[in-house]
């Protein structure tokens, strides 16, 4: 027996507790102990019945994924082979499931003849967010206790259903109010000597419309375009209607085989642990404790300063929502209210959670309101003297020990932190917008950021439920300093022959959110405008440059907000629309620039844009400005809409080969100059073999 197994026994019931903190993962050493016990509990003529429970919180959270694609994984026994012992077994097997049951856990409970959960229990197959299906019986087993529909809406979407919810639509047998154990214990004792229920010999049963596969299949390729794992999905319990159950589990299993060889996993499993290793913080001093928040001021009820305090509220902190006139702070309440109003019109809200939020967030005009929050993060316009105001007069109102942080997106953390007397308790909290829906949150430490200031903000942003990444300090951090130059290429495009549509459908096509224009226009031509004029500044002379942008501003068009852009938006509209006067537009500039047009292909759209921000977030790291490549790639996929099915940015080049973007990259330096001159850590990961993946915390800042 391995130490991942606890056996003991009540009277004639075994017992089978699984012991793989923290969540019982189903690795190799865990299957090969419960294959043995659950043999022994066969053996055993005193043992009329067996009760399999979850040590620590959980029934069991699913296979060791750190042991995929590795020889573990196959080893037997499988999950698949543990199931089938355990259908065999000749005396009533009970799951005796609380906390989740996910993934294999389920599969492992399916497995067995009867469920019995207590009434906060979750239960789910959520392999398809890692680019998998479930592999363990799952897709066969689940349609046959619970039919098509149901199965199609747990392993499609990979969302759990409550206790409640199981027992309703079949999974479990009981649902139980107090002690678990003892009353699976009783379940199972009742069931002994009874003929054993057998899921294979059920008939799976479509209950839906005679369309149910077919039409299921349209609406992911509308909503997840590019993500094979939810059509694979699909295609097995459609197998489980015509297949007897044998042949079911090996199309299952040999349709697992092939996503958890592909790439599509590989990204999704990538992105998975990207964000588990974003969490540490393993260079602040041993011992440091966050500081501890309950009070939070926000300054500047625009748009974002709203999804600030919602987030905050959401998580139940207090809020303190500062604004310098009444009617624009009255019209910040009011969009808080109204888009908890439309949360609540869809179900997702109570009333009383509605009010219970609202009144979390008071409004005021005076900065006095602050003298006692733990926190203030300032949401007001994007200019230094106006950011230097702001920190000023909070440095004269917010008590000692209060973190004073900014949401800036692009501007110097110390040169904000020079205007206070206590430097060491400033941070930077870049929301993304909007900011109550994005869930990426960029934590950008300054010189002097305290360590417990640090912790703080990111225990922060995890119990607001966002994606903190720790970041350096630079112009734009990692995500906006990377965009910058995909955004000049893109344009540089546009001047060499394409158009706005023809670049934004090639990176759409290669499976981002939006294109590129399509972006720009979203967040506000203008906005990109200024940091444009503020960059040329710094621009080396002889460096390229594009008048587009300069020249479509100049005609007022400053994206949605004014019904034209690089697109043109017809009233009431998000849609955008080709614009001929765009298009005149950069003719002009192409001629102005000596550029004579030409035909460019969609591979060369997606690798210059793509290839431009891996060599910026190369140059990134090789700063210390972003501490691993994975955090970049955390960065992009959820704040800018890079495929999650292909990793991130850097995990994408790692995948195509980095002497191979590192050739292309060469070659785009050589026919356009000095803005695709190649990052040195590129150059040197190319000439050695290497990938962005393998680098340490510290190792690509000192190449």
């Amino acid at each position: 027996m391995t130490a991942h197994i606890h056996i003991h026994r009540d009277g004639d019931v075994a017992l089978i507790r699984l012991e793989n903190p923290p969540v019982n993962g189903l690795g190799f050493e865990l299957r090969q102990g419960l294959d043995e016990a659950l043999h022994a509990a066969e053996a055993d003529t005193s043992v009329r019945a067996v009760v399999i429970y979850g040590g620590g919180k959980m029934f069991c959270g699913g296979a060791d994924i750190r042991q995929f694609n590795t020889p573990k994984a196959g080893a037997e026994p499988t999950l698949r082979s543990l199931a089938t012992r355990l259908a065999a077994s000749t005396k009533p097997v009970v799951a005796a499931i609380h906390g989740m049951a996910l993934g294999g856990g389920l599969e492992l409970a399916l497995a067995c003849h009867y469920r019995v959960a207590t009434k906060v229990s979750q239960l789910g197959l959520p392999e398809v967010k890692l680019g998998l299906l479930p592999g363990g019986g799952g897709t066969q087993r689940l349609p046959r206790l619970v039919g098509a529909v149901q199965a199609l809406r747990m392993i499609v979407t990979g969302e759990p259903v409550g206790a409640e919810a199981g027992l309703t639509c079949g999974l479990l047998d009981a649902v139980v109010d107090g002690e678990l154990l003892a009353q699976a214990t009783a379940f199972a004792r009742d069931k002994a000597g009874a003929a054993l229920p057998l899921v294979s010999r059920m008939v799976a049963r479509n209950d839906g419309a005679a369309t149910l596969f077919d039409d299921e299949r349209v609406r992911l390729r509308q909503a997840k375009p590019g993500f094979t794992a939810p059509q694979e999905c699909i295609n097995c319990v459609e197998q489980a209607m015509v297949l007897d159950f044998e042949a079911g589990l090996d199309y299952e299993r040999e349709r697992f085989g092939v996503l958890v060889q592909g790439p599509e996993s590989k990204a999704l499993r990538h992105l998975f642990f990207a964000e588990r290793e974003a969490a540490k913080l393993d260079d602040l001093p041993a011992g440091t404790q966050p500081r501890p928040i309950h009070h939070v001021g926000v300054i500047g009820a625009g748009t974002m300063g709203v999804g600030i305090a919602m987030s905050l509220a959401n998580a139940g902190l207090r809020v303190t929502l500062l604004e310098m006139r009444q009617a624009a702070l009255d019209r910040g309440l009011g969009m808080i209210r109204d888009n908890y109003a439309a949360t609540a019109a869809k179900g997702k809200l109570s009333a009383a959670e509605l009010e219970r939020r609202v009144g979390l967030i008071q409004g005021t005009l005076s900065y006095d309101a602050l003298s006692d929050v733990d926190l203030v993060i300032e949401a007001v316009f994007e200019e230094m003297s106006v950011k230097h105001e702001v920190f000023e007069r909070l440095d004269r109102v917010c008590k000692p020990g209060a973190i004073l942080a900014t949401n800036t997106s692009r501007l110097d953390i110390d040169q904000i932190a020079a205007v206070v007397s206590r430097p060491q308790d400033v941070i930077g909290l870049h929301f993304f917008s909007p900011a109550n829906m994005m869930r990426l949150l960029e934590v950008v430490r300054g010189a002097k950021s305290a360590p417990d200031v640090i912790m703080t903000a990111m225990r922060l942003g995890q119990q607001i439920k966002k994606l903190p990444v720790l970041v350096g300090n630079c112009d734009g951090f990692v995500g906006n300093r990377m965009v910058l130059p995909q955004a000049i290429e893109a344009e540089f495009l546009l001047e060499e022959g394409a158009t706005p549509e023809q670049v934004d459908a090639a990176l759409k096509d290669c499976g981002m959110a939006m294109g590129r224009f399509a972006v720009a226009d979203l967040a506000g031509l203008d906005i990109g405008w200024t940091i444009r004029k503020r960059m040329a500044e710094t621009r080396k002379p002889g460096t390229r440059s594009s008048r587009i942008l300069e020249r479509v501003c100049a005609l007022g068009r400053f994206g949605q907000k004014t019904g034209a852009g690089f697109y043109r938006y017809e009233a009431g509209s998000r849609t955008p629309l080709p614009d001929p006067v765009v298009h005149g537009l950069i003719d002009e500039c192409s001629l102005a620039a000596g550029i004579p047009r030409r035909e460019i292909s969609d591979a060369e759209i997606v690798e210059r844009n793509v290839y431009a921000l891996v060599n910026e977030g190369a140059r990134l790291l090789a700063e210390g400005i972003a501490r691993r490549a994975s955090d970049i790639d955390l960065i992009y996929v959820n704040g800018y809409g890079f495929p999650p099915f292909r990793g991130g940015p850097m995990f994408y080049a790692d995948t195509v080969g980095l002497d191979k973007v590192y050739a292309r990259i060469r070659e785009f330096h050589q026919e356009h100059g000095d803005q695709w001159e190649p990052a040195p850590l590129l150059a040197q990961l190319a000439a050695s073999g290497g990938r962005f993946q393998d680098l340490g915390d510290s190792q690509a800042s000192t190449q």
